[in-house]
């Protein structure tokens, strides 16, 4: 007669938390993201928190395996690869060419200021040596793209955050996750290498064998990867299921290749998801599907549930200078100073970032998450393997500092935009006043053509003929402002570009310089007929104190 068993084993408990807490979470998921506009992440990590060993004790990840510091690379790393993957797929045609101005001033003074501020703060907080600050302070370099993706998806996104700016911090969040390898190893070559040694070995590993190579496996894994879909999809020889996983797939072969090759497979996965969709066809056809969107969830949840179980809370006991008011000074200090100057001070070198407002908005939501806990776990097994002085205080001390500096991350940047709708909305898209509107009537000319195609017809004189008018009348008030309603069919299929009809009030038709017309589309623009239209004077005059929103139908 068989016996019934209750399995208590980890192995059993794990799947039913996972998958309850994801579910439950689903339920209510529309009120968390879109009411009460909480991360999803913040949510996680408090889940795991409370399920891990120091609360309820149900999971302790230190016992699923003898190298659980490797388990934490291992499972970053994948979530990295296929969250940077997703970006790069995601990104609009040739995105990388045609910022590579702002991806240039991100990636270089914006990132290493960001590491030399972190290292100065964990330097004077933590009584470290420099180059150790160097170490850690580069773990923490990389804006990390799993919490960048909480706060730049969604219907607040959409809504209140320009798609240039969405789409300039998402791939700056890509790039910068894969370019931690030089930073840190920078300071351990000098930690374990004379000076001179030190920096041959790093320009040629580092920026050579890590960061060339990887981008030219990711350059030519996503233009054969992009070829051969494209081609097995014109003949007919694949499903719609498989070319919608077939980034995902691509993302785990290249973590693959670039773990037995030992180079960086975080840069490798976002240069070929670039790549891939570098004629537009993969995002195109895949954007409106869900399922990558969906499986960038489930992964986002995974990992920081499992983050919140495993931060070492007995570690901050005082003992190697882990003292928790430090911490404390810690996590505000560079929350409020790695990022938040530098940009707002080089925010006019950045195309991508128009204005102050959206220079305080990024420079603000810069998270610090998964890139810092691999990087992290990467410096205690480089300094295992190549042991020198004191580098044992560094290995011991890194991991705890870096998981405190996630938590706070994922908790300030998880509960911000809560406390700033408490009191102000949060804008971040140009809306100025524009009462005369309302007053009366106005004709704003609109133009359903690509900036590209504008700027050659206005060389050749005959752009007035491609900008169709469009009446626009006052047709509701809602809000406490006027709103106002086009059903014009010449507003169908829109492709205009916000520098578009800027450049158009303004130079094509200098007689009329009243209005200049600004566009933050809900969605993409290509498959879309409808926008939010911001109406802002221009003419020097003081603006009105009522403010007109302009939703075309």
């Amino acid at each position: 007669m068989s016996e019934i068993h209750i399995h208590t084993d980890q192995l059993q408990i794990v799947p039913g938390l996972l998958g309850g807490f994801i579910f439950v979470l689903g339920l209510c998921s529309l009120v968390v993201k879109e009411r009460l506009y909480l991360s999803e992440t913040l949510l996680a990590m408090v889940f795991g928190i409370i399920i891990g060993p120091y609360v309820l004790n149900w999971v302790d990840p230190s016992e699923w395996s003898s190298d659980d510091k490797g388990l934490s690379q291992e499972f970053s790393r994948f979530a990295l690869a296929i969250k940077v993957m997703i970006a790069g797929v995601a990104l609009p045609k040739k995105y990388l060419l045609h910022e590579w101005k702002s991806m240039a001033m991100l990636l270089l003074p914006v990132m290493s200021a960001m590491w030399l501020v972190a290292s100065a703060i964990v330097k004077f907080t933590f009584k470290v040596p420099f180059l150790h600050a160097l170490a850690i302070g580069a773990c923490m370099a990389p804006t990390d793209l799993v919490l960048a993706n909480a706060i730049l998806k969604g219907i607040f996104a959409e809504s209140n955050i320009p798609r240039h700016l969405r789409n300039v911090l998402t791939a700056e969040s890509g790039a910068n996750d894969g370019l931690g390898y030089p930073l840190l190893y920078f300071a351990l070559y000098l930690i374990r290498l004379p000076g001179g040694r030190a920096i041959g070995a790093w320009f040629y590993a580092s920026w050579g064998y890590h960061i060339l190579l990887s981008v030219g496996i990711g350059t030519v894994a996503g233009f054969i990867a992009r070829k051969a879909l494209r081609y097995a999809e014109t003949a007919g020889w694949v499903d719609k299921e498989s070319v919608l996983s077939s980034s995902i797939t691509l993302a785990l072969l290249l973590v693959g290749v670039c773990t037995i090759l030992g180079t960086d497979s975080i840069l490798c996965c976002f240069v070929a998801g670039n790549s891939f969709t570098w004629d537009d066809w993969f995002r195109v056809e895949t954007k409106d599907k869900g399922l990558q969107e969906t499986l960038n969830g489930l992964l986002s949840m995974s990992f920081f549930i499992y983050f919140g179980a495993i931060i070492p809370w007995s570690s901050y006991t005082g003992e190697n200078v882990l003292d928790p008011w430090r911490i404390a000074v810690a996590i505000i200090l560079i929350m409020c100073l790695r990022r938040l100057p530098t940009v707002v001070l080089l925010y006019r070198l950045i195309p991508a970032i128009r204005t102050w407002e959206e220079a305080l908005f990024a420079g603000w939501f810069g998270p610090i998450g998964v890139s810092a806990v691999f990087y992290s776990v990467e410096t205690i097994k480089q300094l295992e393997d190549n042991e020198h002085g004191d580098s044992g205080r560094l290995g011991e001390i890194v991991y705890p500092i870096v998981c405190a500096i996630v938590f706070g991350s994922v908790l300030v940047h998880g509960i911000t935009i809560p406390l700033v709708l408490m009191g102000k909305r949060v804008r971040t898209t140009l809306s100025v006043s524009a009462s005369s509107i309302w007053r009366h009537p106005t004709r704003v000319s609109i133009g359903s053509i690509s900036a590209r195609r504008r700027s050659r017809r206005n060389r050749r004189g005959d752009s007035q003929s491609y900008m169709p008018d469009v009446s626009v009348v006052p047709t509701a008030e809602k809000g406490g402002l006027p709103f106002y309603e086009n059903s014009s069919p010449d507003l169908t299929n829109l492709e205009i570009q916000r520098t578009a009809v800027d450049d158009y009030n303004m130079e094509s038709r200098p007689n009329n310089r009243s209005l200049a017309t600004e566009i933050a589309f809900h969605d993409t623009l290509d498959d879309k007929d409808d926008g939010l239209y911001i109406a802002r004077r221009i003419d020097g005059l003081p603006p009105p104190p009522e403010r007109a929103v302009i939703v075309v139908n």
